[in-house]
């Protein structure tokens, strides 16, 4: 069982900035994950072509069973409004965060995590980018129950604030809601925190420790896959940890997998 968090940067390369459905297939195709969470998505986003980069990433791996769930209505970083509801926002441009699996997804649950109240120094990638001053979006957490060969499992997508302290805060409420799904549970994602706290602030395990950020040559680990020590005997072991550079991105994605390993591509 191989499981993937990858932070897209909504499909845009950082050679030509552009955004081709070709390639953002190429890329997770690559990944052959069995479990891919997935952040900075677009929905019919003007700057991606209008397109649903969650249904493109579930048909590059063959997977029945993917989510998109929303943080915002709007163009992060030009104008959006929180989600009102989970039906929101549909025929609008929309961005956030996509859960993917080749596993029967037994139910699903979003949590909704509020944006912090300040702004918060940045760095942006790119031409043009640099350190700014941005106010924060409202975060979700995407979860499922899965079908797995290793009995059922629950696993959890979502990219918490770069708002240094917000992000714990928002951590620790991510845990409490997973708490009452079953075990064993497995959270991935871009935590906006190194390893450390990562752990400390969760009490669960990490199961791969390399750093993903920047994607040329990586210093920090900002993405992560944590289990729950309750239920994490009922996991295979982890047999192989890949953080392979992609043609896409600011990220690496982060894979893991479980029991007998398969080949990274």
């Amino acid at each position: 069982m191989r499981l993937a968090t990858f932070n897209l940067l909504h499909g845009r390369s950082l050679t030509d900035g552009l955004v081709d459905p070709d390639r953002l297939t190429a890329a997770v195709t690559a990944l052959d994950a069995d479990v891919l969470a997935l952040q900075e998505v677009d929905r019919d986003q003007s700057r991606s072509g209008k397109l649903d980069l969650t249904a493109i990433a579930a048909r590059a791996l063959g997977a029945d069973e993917h989510r998109f769930a929303a943080a915002v209505v709007g163009t992060p970083g030009e104008q959006f409004r929180p989600l009102r509801h989970d039906d929101d926002g549909h025929g609008e441009p929309c961005y956030g965060i996509g859960l993917v699996t080749r596993y029967r997804v037994r139910s699903w649950q979003v949590t909704r995590l509020r944006a912090a109240p300040v702004r918060s120094p940045v760095y942006v990638p790119g031409p043009g980018g640099g350190l700014t001053l941005l106010h924060d979006e409202p975060r979700v957490v995407l979860a499922a129950v899965l079908d797995t060969p290793h009995g059922q499992l629950t696993v959890a997508a979502t990219h918490l604030s770069f708002v240094p302290g917000w992000n714990a805060h928002q951590l620790r409420q991510t845990v409490r809601a997973l708490r009452a799904l079953p075990a064993p549970r497995i959270l991935l994602g871009d935590l906006n925190l190194p390893a450390g706290p990562a752990r400390l602030l969760t009490g669960w395990r990490p199961l791969a420790r390399r750093p993903t950020y920047p994607a040329g040559q990586p210093r920090v680990q900002l993405d992560h896959i944590l289990a729950d020590r309750h239920g994490i005997d009922r996991l295979p072991p982890v047999t192989a940890v890949h953080t392979p550079l992609s043609t896409i991105s600011d990220h690496r994605p982060l894979l893991v997998d479980l029991g007998h390993p398969t080949v990274a591509s």
